[in-house]
C-alpha cells in the first residue's frame, strides 16, 4: 500500500509537539519534513519575531498562506504548520485537500512547560502573562482546530514516538479509505 501520495499536516498550539514528533514520523515512514515556519523564515529573509517586529502580522499571515500553497503542491512530506495556519480559511482547504491533517492537541500546562521562555515565540495576544497569553489564543483557535483536522491526538500523557505511532496508522487506514 503506498500512501505517499497524501501529505501529513500536524497542526496544534505552540508546544503541541509538532517538530518533534514531525522529525520521528519523517524518519518512521521515510518521507521528507518541512517545518513551515522555517520555510517563512526562509522566505522572508527574517526570524518570526523580526517578521513581526517590522513587518507586522499581516505580512506574517500572508507569507504563512504563501507557505501553504508551496506545501500543497508538495506530495507525501511530514508538514510541520505554525499554530494560526488554521486561521485562514483557504490554507485549511489547501491542506485538507492535498494532506492528512492531525491536531496536536495539548493542555496549556504542558504547551508551557514544553516551549519555557524562548524569545523566538512572540507574545500573540500582548498579554502580560504566557499563561494568560496560551489561554487566550487556545479559546480562540480550539473550534479551528476542531474544523481543520481529520483526526485530534492528545499529546499530554504519550511519548512522541508513541503519538508518531498512532498518526502513522490513522494515515494508512486514512489511505485505504480513500482508494
Amino acid at each position: 500500500m503506498n500512501i505517499q501520495k497524501k501529505n501529513i499536516v500536524l497542526i496544534g498550539m505552540r508546544g503541541s509537539g509538532k517538530t518533534t514528533i514531525g522529525i520521528i514520523l519523517a524518519s518512521r515512514l521515510h518521507r521528507e519534513f518541512i517545518p513551515m515556519d522555517a520555510l517563512i523564515v526562509y522566505e522572508a529573509g527574517k526570524t518570526i519575531p523580526e517578521i513581526i517586529a517590522q513587518d507586522g502580522w499581516d505580512r506574517f499571515r500572508a507569507l504563512e498562506t504563501q507557505v501553504a500553497w508551496k506545501i500543497a503542491g508538495l506530495r507525501g512530506t511530514i508538514n510541520a504548520t505554525g499554530g494560526g495556519v488554521v486561521l485562514n480559511p483557504e490554507n485549511v482547504r489547501l491542506l485538507r485537500e492535498t494532506g492528512i491533517v492531525f491536531w496536536l492537541d495539548v493542555s496549556i500546562g504542558n504547551s508551557l512547560q514544553r516551549i519555557g521562555e524562548d524569545p523566538n515565540r512572540p507574545s500573540l495576544t500582548g498579554k502580560a502573562s504566557r499563561r494568560d497569553d496560551m489561554t487566550a489564543i487556545c479559546a480562540e483557535r480550539e473550534p479551528f482546530y476542531r474544523r481543520a483536522a481529520h483526526y485530534r491526538i492528545s499529546t499530554d500523557e504519550k511519548s512522541p514516538e508513541a503519538i508518531a505511532a498512532e498518526i502513522a496508522t490513522l494515515a494508512q487506514q486514512h489511505e485505504r479509505k480513500t482508494l
